[in-house]
């Protein structure tokens, strides 16, 4: 991996990571569109009459806004409040309200791909908007160069109080139409034309291991709809280069698209059970490997730390249960729970814990974790920073199964 690409991909992680954070748990990919009723008008809600429905918030509401000193919500403001709170008293971290723009930047990591520009959007520290172009994507073909500092867009100056997400969300669209860019390079103003195309915020990279040029190193950094066939073609051109084993390393991971992940375990298991999941709805349901790995017999180990969450827990709890891999690192984080996403009407989000999932043996991944079978030394590594200890220690176990192979 060169110093550039590498580059690109630390600055897809650094963006992708906050993201991720509220992403880990969203597991279904089922979504629905059902408006919540807040308001003084508000029917048919849930709340029993003996609790004062609304009528209770209403009339504390109205001694707020007749008296506080400060500035007082609007409508928009005091409706996401009364969200967020009823959500806090389930007193589940995982359940949560999630704002247009932010949901709009899941839906984005979710999915693996959106219309855009193909543009990362830092700020620099006098606050400016600055571009990083991805190379081989529209704004680096139209000649978007890295650096440039983003002025105004479609003839629309960019405002300072703009958050990084609302810029973002401006230069996505549909694929084919065009974008003007008026762009400060180095004290030159400049106007660029850029036009959308189909952009993939790529999960899966993969290469040789120059050290050990036998074995192949995959690393998955959430789980979206391309993953299953970003892994696939990662495994077919590491077989190509002739390794023997694969490190696949879920450090960091903090989740994504439940189907995703099983589809994930597919590529290293024939058959047999890859999870279990306890809802009040459906009870119990079972996930088994549908056949057809293109890995199955290939040796493998996999890196865990206390990021690999949710959906990576579940890829390296089946593998670990049915035997099929060692698990290298550290404790992992301790998420396994199925959050559904319910898509609000003016774009926003709620995400509502309905399950727990379970490795295939019976533990429970929720609030517990995975612990590896080959413990990592982070003292040892804290102290020699230019060492991967994680890699290192995958390589030395599957060198140790290719020599009991032979």
């Amino acid at each position: 991996m060169s110093d550039r690409t590498q580059n690109i991909v630390t600055l897809v992680l650094v963006i992708l990571l906050p993201i991720l954070a509220f992403a880990a748990g969203f597991m279904t990919n089922e979504v629905f569109d059902v408006p919540l009723p807040f308001g003084p008008e508000a029917e048919n809600t849930s709340v029993e009459a003996d609790a004062g429905g609304f009528d209770l918030f209403w009339e504390a509401w109205g001694h707020i806004e007749s008296t506080y000193i400060g500035n007082v919500p609007t409508g928009r403001q005091l409706t996401y409040s009364a969200i967020r709170g009823a959500l806090q008293g389930l007193d589940d971290p995982y359940s949560i309200f999630l704002e247009p723009v932010v949901r709009q930047e899941e839906i984005v990591t979710l999915t693996g791909n959106y219309g855009g520009i193909g543009v990362f959007v830092e700020r620099n520290e006098i606050g400016e908007i600055r571009l990083v172009p991805i190379p081989g994507n529209p704004a680096a073909e139209a000649g978007v160069l890295e650096g440039d500092i983003l002025l105004e867009i479609n003839d629309e100056t960019v405002l300072g109080e703009w958050s990084i997400g609302e810029v973002e969300q401006r230069l996505r669209g549909e694929v084919d139409d065009e974008l003007n860019l008026t762009l400060d390079r180095d004290g030159s103003i400049l106007d660029i034309e850029v036009v959308i195309g189909q952009i993939l915020v790529p999960s899966v990279f993969h290469r040789v291991l120059p050290e050990s040029p036998e074995i192949g190193y995959i690393q998955l950094s959430r789980f979206s709809g391309e993953t299953a066939g970003e892994l696939e073609a990662a495994l077919e051109d590491l077989q190509n280069s002739d390794v023997l084993g694969i490190i696949l390393d879920l450090r960091g991971n903090g989740g994504g698209l439940l189907d995703a992940s099983i589809d994930v375990v597919d590529h290293f298991l024939d058959d047999g059970l890859i999870m279990r999941q306890e809802s009040r709805a459906d009870g119990e349901k079972l996930y088994n490997a549908a056949g057809g790995s293109i890995a199955a017999d290939l040796p493998l180990v996999v890196l865990i730390d206390t990021g690999t969450a949710s959906a990576s827990e579940i890829v390296a709890g089946a593998l670990q249960d049915r035997e099929r891999a060692l698990l290298i690192g550290t404790k992992s984080y301790g998420k396994g729970s199925v959050q559904l996403i319910y898509d609000l009407s003016d774009g926003s989000s709620i995400h509502v814990t309905s399950a727990r999932w379970y490795t295939p043996n019976g533990t429970q991944l929720d609030q517990v974790g995975l612990l590896p079978d080959i413990a990592v030394d982070l003292v040892a590594a804290s102290e020699n920073p230019d060492k991967d200890f994680y890699i290192q220690a995958g390589v030395d176990n599957l060198t140790l199964q290719f020599e009991e192979t032979n």
